[in-house]
């Protein structure tokens, strides 16, 4: 089979986004967690809140490294096999990457150390303080790189400058490129799907230790936090999602006629279709199942309007309206499935019979995957639902390729990739396996108050000189070497 440049370029780059945010997800989700359990033992005095918020640091801290790791590869693509798109883009988004890097990421990694060394060398109330700068930093990281994509998605606040035969698009209003129509929107989904992914991941590893009768009383704690974010979230996902597909009904008519497989306007109400089997060709949904109308009441508010489909747009800006439909059903199963099972926990937990159905607990145990899958499907939707648009309604992917790269350049660094990413996954659910099985450990009693000497203490031991490493088990991982990207 022949692949050209353009469809090389598009697998090498989803392969190493896709891969790399298996982890940005999880870091703001452990982040949100890790500060709602040091306020718990703040509040509280109870030490198994403090020896919970520890153990999930060191999950966090590992997370973080191999996201800073992965998230580095991505720029690099920009200029080696999108180079004609970097041109384009380049004043909108260097000056989101530059925001990133003000905000975001001297916030984020600035308090990294203090959070990840500072247990037993600052007091508890300056430790909460780091672990909320850090989770604050990584809700930052996340901003800016949303803007910069929701700007590829919903473009505003710009002009284009004609070089030649070159052209880029440059600020005008920057306000208005942060703000543009799907920033916001979009934001609040990744964040609530990282919520939902930090919360899953934690109730799968509290439900194996009660499954195996080990660290049972860190395990409920950490569950029961988990499992709140987790029902708040799930129900957020499903309100938030509404208002996200109406937005997207307004400024991508074409992506929401694809998710929903909508090939002609019609006339009367447009059904909702809950699942089935979309041909480009036939211009319909084989073996589907429609619940009459609830499109256009999702869309419009009515029950009459008809939604725009495909047929108002030319065949050739069509998106793939196989892939689009069934990742974007597909999130919203899983997304029913989330609502589901932390209701049904809720309740248990009400009842207080939640830790004696092991059925239940076997069932989050295993249930940690999904999330990943949910979240990577929402991004599949958005990326492959804007196509053939690399910048909406301005620049063709197809024109967005590097002019000097060939196939089998291409192709040669995607092996190599491959093969990397491979060892790489590895090596992260080796050392994430040897720390779950290692458990929480009991945490010494922080000082009273934070000295000067004991803070830039802890700070020397960012810098490489207190010899931190992966493999130290009882120190944790250590800082990792560049911009939080994770």
């Amino acid at each position: 089979m022949q692949f050209d440049v353009v469809t090389l370029s598009r697998i090498q780059f989803a392969l190493t986004i896709m891969f790399h945010y298996l982890f940005p997800p999880l870091t703001i989700g452990l982040g949100g967690l890790l500060v709602s359990l040091e306020w718990q033992y703040l509040r509280t005095g109870d030490r198994q809140f403090e020896e919970a918020a520890k153990f999930w640091t060191k999950i966090f801290a590992i997370n973080f490294a191999v996201g800073v790791a992965t998230g580095i590869v991505m720029e690099f693509e920009f200029g080696t096999n999108w180079a004609t798109y970097s041109r384009y883009v380049g004043d909108v988004f260097g000056s989101a990457l530059a925001a990133e890097g003000i905000f975001a990421f001297f916030l984020e990694s600035g308090f990294l150390a203090v959070l990840v060394f500072g247990w037993d060398k600052v007091s508890k109330q300056m430790h909460f303080f780091s672990t909320c700068m850090v989770a604050l930093g990584a809700l930052f990281s996340s901003v800016w790189i949303v803007v910069a994509n929701s700007w590829q998605q919903t473009p505003a606040g710009f002009h284009i400058v004609r070089e030649g035969l070159n052209a880029r698009a440059e600020i005008t209003d920057f306000w208005a490129m942060v703000f543009n129509p799907s920033s916001v929107h979009r934001l609040l989904h990744v964040w609530i799907g990282a919520y939902i992914l930090g919360a899953f991941f934690v109730m799968s590893v509290s439900a194996y230790y009660l499954l195996r009768e080990r660290h049972a009383e860190f395990a409920k704690k950490s569950f029961h936090s988990a499992l709140t974010l987790a029902t708040v979230m799930s129900l957020a996902a499903l309100v938030q999602g509404d208002l996200q597909a109406k937005n997207v009904a307004v400024t991508q008519p074409a992506k929401l006629a694809a998710m929903e497989a909508r090939f002609e306007t019609g006339k009367g109400p447009s059904p909702l279709y809950v699942f089935g089997l979309p041909g480009e060709n036939a211009r319909r949904v084989e073996h589907g199942l429609a619940i009459p109308g609830l499109l256009s009441f999702l869309a419009h508010g009515n029950f009459r309007e008809p939604v725009d489909g495909l047929d108002k747009v030319p065949r050739t800006d069509w998106p793939p309206v196989a892939v689009t439909f069934h990742s974007f059903h597909s999130m919203v199963w899983l997304g029913g499935f989330f609502i589901a099972i932390t209701l049904f926990a809720t309740y248990l937990r009400w009842r207080g019979t939640l830790f004696e159905k092991r059925w239940l607990l076997w069932v989050f145990v295993f249930a940690v995957p999904l999330p990943y899958i949910a979240n990577q499907l929402g991004w599949v939707t958005a990326e492959v639902g804007r196509q053939p648009w690399i910048v909406y309604g301005m620049l063709r992917t197809s024109d967005a390729v590097s002019k000097t790269v060939v196939a089998n350049q291409v192709l040669g660094s995607l092996i190599i990739f491959l093969l990397i990413y491979v060892m790489l996954f590895a090596v992260w659910v080796y050392v994430l396996d040897s720390k779950i099985k290692h458990g929480p450990e009991t945490v010494e009693a922080a000082p009273a108050v934070t000295s000067p000497s004991a803070l830039l203490g802890v700070a020397s031991l960012r810098a490489g000189t207190g010899g931190a490493s992966l493999t130290a088990a009882e120190e944790g991982p250590p800082h990792p070497p560049t911009k939080g990207k994770g």
